[in-house]
């Protein structure tokens, strides 16, 4: 995926792979007896901290923004064992981690403030007055 020797998140950013620390271990799950002698399962751990493809912003965003998944080390941890291979989950690891990274430095769209128009606090006053009136009236009715 990506750049030779890299993951790529984004065209202007991509992790070199010697910064990713690839763990394989067997897998649970369907695929009989193969399951159980092969080390299928993918473990990738990465460190934005000591990345050197982040800028100081960008490592703060991914920091902050991804705070729950790292660990006190400050290792970014992602698994993959849905594939039968071990490269196939090598793929889907490293495309998973640029997902979060991508996610994580994506820039997020401001909130604006906005106001019920005129029309529609009028229409809302005038339907409380109709409630008070009705219960007025069954209070009228009653006594």
């Amino acid at each position: 995926m990506g750049r030779e020797g890299a993951v790529e998140v984004t065209p202007a950013l991509a992790i070199p792979r010697a910064e990713l620390e690839v763990r394989a271990t067997r897998a649970g799950g369907a695929g009989g007896q193969h399951v159980n002698t092969s080390s299928t399962r993918i473990e990738l751990l990465w460190n934005p901290g000591r990345s050197a493809a982040l800028g100081e912003e960008e490592r703060a965003l991914v920091a902050e923004r991804l705070a729950s998944r790292i660990d006190g080390k400050g290792w970014l941890r992602v698994v993959s064992s849905a594939r039968r291979s071990q490269e196939q989950n090598r793929e889907a690891a490293e495309q998973r981690l640029a997902e979060l990274v991508r996610g994580a430095l994506a820039v997020r769209k401001r909130r604006r403030a906005t106001k019920p128009s005129r029309a529609a606090k009028e229409a809302r006053l005038a339907e409380k007055r109709r409630r008070g009136e009705t219960k007025r009236r069954r209070r009228d009715e009653i006594d």
